[in-house]
């Protein structure tokens, strides 16, 4: 590990690379790679069948029983669909403050509550209840949302859901869907993953426009 690792924190033109030492870049690798495998719902045997690896091997890396070498970050960031750097970069952000300026459209007013470029796109939406809903979307992927104030109507298919002040819905987008207001309008705060990223495009497009 210890060699891989240095040799990798040399490399690493960041301004606070003389406060990167090995030791510090491993035990960074390591809550990474549980934090990451456990946010995405996986068990030990499950990470492990996507590397190839034995359970009691990806257990002694996270704890530490066991060296972390670039070779192994790079199967274990395969695996995660994330690449080496996210998993030992100890760069603080510059700015973690996110400024939302909002982009009004059709009766929808959007807030980007995320930076370009991030895997999971979060955005604050206003609808008007008169907004045409417009057709149905269907994308890959799973969509979050919380309802802030008022209600909405989720079309999901042919089922029209209501979910009101304080509820939440998960759901699998490749089934047609749309968000309208009821009765008054709503805000709510909506979720989608990587893959929703593309379906997206237009509402993302004109948040950061503006």
């Amino acid at each position: 590990m210890a060699s891989d690792l240095a040799v990798f924190a040399k490399r690493r033109h960041t301004h606070n690379v003389a406060e990167d030492t090995t030791t510090q870049l491993a035990l960074v690798a390591r809550s990474r790679l549980r934090g990451l495998r456990e946010a995405r719902g996986w068990s030990l045997d499950e990470l492990a069948a996507r590397t190839h690896l034995s359970a009691a091997t990806i257990s002694r890396v996270e704890t530490g029983k066991r060296s972390l070498s670039l070779d192994l970050l790079a199967v274990f960031a395969g695996a995660l669909q994330v690449d080496v750097r996210t998993l030992v970069d100890t760069t603080p952000d510059e700015d973690v403050v996110i400024r939302p300026v909002p982009a009004s459209a059709a009766g929808r007013t959007t807030w980007p509550l995320t930076r370009p470029g991030s895997g999971v796109i979060a955005l604050k939406l206003r609808i008007e209840p008169k907004a045409t809903g417009g057709e149905l979307g269907v994308h890959p992927g799973r969509d979050w949302c919380f309802v802030l104030s008022g209600s909405v109507i989720l079309t999901l298919g042919d089922r029209d859901i209501v979910i009101r002040s304080g509820e939440a819905a998960e759901f699998d987008t490749m089934t047609p869907h749309r968000f309208t207001a009821r009765n008054r309008p709503a805000e709510l705060l909506v979720v989608f993953d990587r893959d929703g990223r593309t379906a997206h495009h237009d509402v993302l497009a004109n948040a950061e426009r503006s």
